[in-house]
């Protein structure tokens, strides 16, 4: 133990125990300065924005910095095709020179989707299926029906359609509600003397009825001032009343 202690106050220690400390200090530093060099530690670029642009003005741009990209799709039906809907990095990202930025691109084609089950379902409940399978509610009618507010038929394009049917994605989708008047009756107005659109104002602020086949007679100068000169159908003996939502046809006559 003596014979240590006294190694320990040597001159030959003393170097020893400096060389190995310097050697160690210079390992280090090398690996830190690779690592440094490897890594381009501090040296890189701003990831730039290219959400919005066409495709090949985005891969230039790309480019253009010494970065690669990767594409993915979707369909928007109310993007122009070929836009950049996202990119991964986002804009203003610092990055390493060669990154892969990932770009979605706006599909041309419309992907198919499949027309969900929605007859006799309320209106919400039909629009959240709707929307659910990538299509968008159009316009909404009604006719006579006990139930109010539900589904009785739907169309596309101005043809009914069912479930399971394939449309686009984005397609419209028109519906034909009840009106929860269901058969009820109503007394049929005299629209005789009334122009066209007195008789409109009549059969459905009155009425509840439609505006059926409009024909004229004779030489019609002015249809804005033609008055109806007959009615079908007209209110009799053994007619006073016709279902909620009965079509009435009229002819007009400047005479």
């Amino acid at each position: 133990m003596g014979k240590f202690l006294s190694y320990l106050r040597t001159t030959s220690f003393r170097n020893n125990l400096l060389a190995a400390i310097l050697t160690v200090v210079v390992l280090l530093m090398a690996a830190f300065f690779s690592l440094r060099y490897y890594t381009k530690h501090g040296q890189g670029l701003n990831v730039p924005s290219v959400k919005g642009l066409n495709f090949v003005q985005a891969v230039d741009k790309l480019k253009e910095l010494g970065l690669r990209y990767e594409v993915d799709s979707v369909y928007i039906m109310d993007s122009p095709p070929g836009m950049v809907i996202d990119q991964d990095p986002d804009a203003n990202t610092f990055v390493k020179d060669n990154r892969t930025v990932y770009l979605t691109i706006n599909t041309a084609l419309a992907p198919n989707a499949k027309f969900p089950d929605v007859e006799f379902k309320s209106l919400r409940e039909a629009q959240a299926l709707i929307e659910s399978f990538g299509l968008k509610l159009g316009d909404t009618t009604y006719k006579p029906d006990p139930a109010r507010d539900v589904v009785l038929e739907a169309s596309f394009g101005g043809q009914s359609i069912k479930a399971g049917e394939t449309l686009p994605k984005g397609s419209r989708i028109d519906l034909i509600l009840g009106d929860g008047q269901g058969n009820e009756e109503v007394e049929i107005p005299t629209l005789i003397g009334l122009t066209r659109d007195e008789a409109i104002f009549a059969l459905r602020s009155g009425s509840n009825l439609n505006l059926g086949v409009v024909s004229y007679e004779g030489y019609v100068t002015d249809s804005a001032t033609a008055v109806v000169i007959r009615q079908d159908p007209y209110a009799t003996d053994s007619l006073i009343k016709v279902k909620i939502g009965t079509p009435v046809n009229i002819t007009l006559s400047n005479n």
